[in-house]
Order: C-alpha cells, then structure tokens, then sequence
C-alpha cells in the first residue's frame, strides 16, 4: 500500500509519520510529477482552503485530482482538506461546509468524542476548524461534538474536521487505510 500526502500546507509530515508509524509507505506532492505517481490512496491536510485551491490550479494537480476521486481513488481530507471536498471546491463529496466555524485561533480546542467504527472516544484537535452544516443521503455521519457534524464518509472519502494527526491515536488513519484497502 502506497498513500500520497498533499504537500501544499498544513501537518503533511505528521500525517506522515502516522502512516509510517503504522508500517505503511507513503510520498509528498508537491508538483504534478509526484502527483502522477502511482498511489492507493492520497491525504489532503489542513492549511488555508483558498491557498490548497489556487496552488492545486496554478500547479496544474487540480483537474487530475478530481478525476481520480471522482473515479474512487480513496482520499482522507483533514480541516481544510474536508473544505476541500465540499460542494464549493472539488465537488465530490455531497456536503456543505461551514468554513472558521469555531472562531480564530483562540476558539481552537481539544476533546474526546465518539466517532462511528471506532469502540472507544478518540482524541480530536480543532484549530479554526470547520464544521458540516448538512449531508446528503449518501453521506454516513462518523461523529457528531456539541451538535455540530465533526466526520463523515461517502464511498471512499472520509473527512474529519479535526485533526487526528496532532495526537498519538492511529485509529483513525488506520479506519482510513480500512477504507483503501477494502
């Protein structure tokens, strides 16, 4: 298993080290080349939506990655990379996002929540994050904090607002790697 990390922004080499912790390959994107390597699945990270979409553009990715996704290449999008999903981006997940949704950098926070799969509460780190305002009805909600759609999973995408690779717990990378490798 071969996983491509979107590395535009964001804690890609975290994300990295999740993969590497749980024995599995993984490379960066940075350009087009890299991005038409061979892979099982691909993570886009956090970041700035706006910025992730103007360089996946100017670097000629864009097109090819929604294609892909679109053909069932298997993708994880963390904070913005769940922005970068949505019905106001990529376009392949039927969601709508609620962009900054906690605040600034202040109204970033830590929890516990429950999260569908996965037996026990997991770590969940939220900075500026998004939340999903609706579904669609093939849309699975994951996990709900406070009220407010914090995961969800359609085909083989599967989004999280928070971000699971500022904590030790590899639950939900290897519930992603459960979906690439299905």
């Amino acid at each position: 298993m071969k996983i491509a990390i979107l590395a535009l922004q964001g804690a890609f080499e975290e994300h990295r080290q999740m993969l590497l912790k749980l024995g599995v390959e993984s490379f960066l994107i940075r350009n087009l080349s890299d991005y038409q390597q061979p892979k099982d699945g691909l993570i886009i990270p956090g970041g700035e939506s706006t910025t992730i979409l103007k360089l996946l553009k100017d670097l000629s990715i864009y097109d090819f990655l929604k294609k892909d996704i679109e053909n069932g290449l298997p993708v994880f999008g963390t904070c913005a990379g769940l922005i970068m999903l949505d019905s106001n981006h990529l376009d392949t997940m039927d969601i709508v996002v609620k962009r900054n949704a906690y605040g600034r950098q202040l109204g970033s926070f830590y929890c516990e929540g429950e999260f569908s799969g996965i037996d026990t509460k997991i770590p969940m780190t939220f900075i500026r994050a998004p939340y999903i305002v609706s579904v669609g009805q093939n849309v699975k909600v994951l996990s709900v904090v406070d009220g407010k759609i914090v995961a969800a999973l359609q085909n083989k995408q599967l989004v999280t607002a928070f971000h699971p690779e500022l904590n030790e717990d590899t639950r939900v990378h290897e519930y992603f790697l459960s979906i690439v490798s299905a």
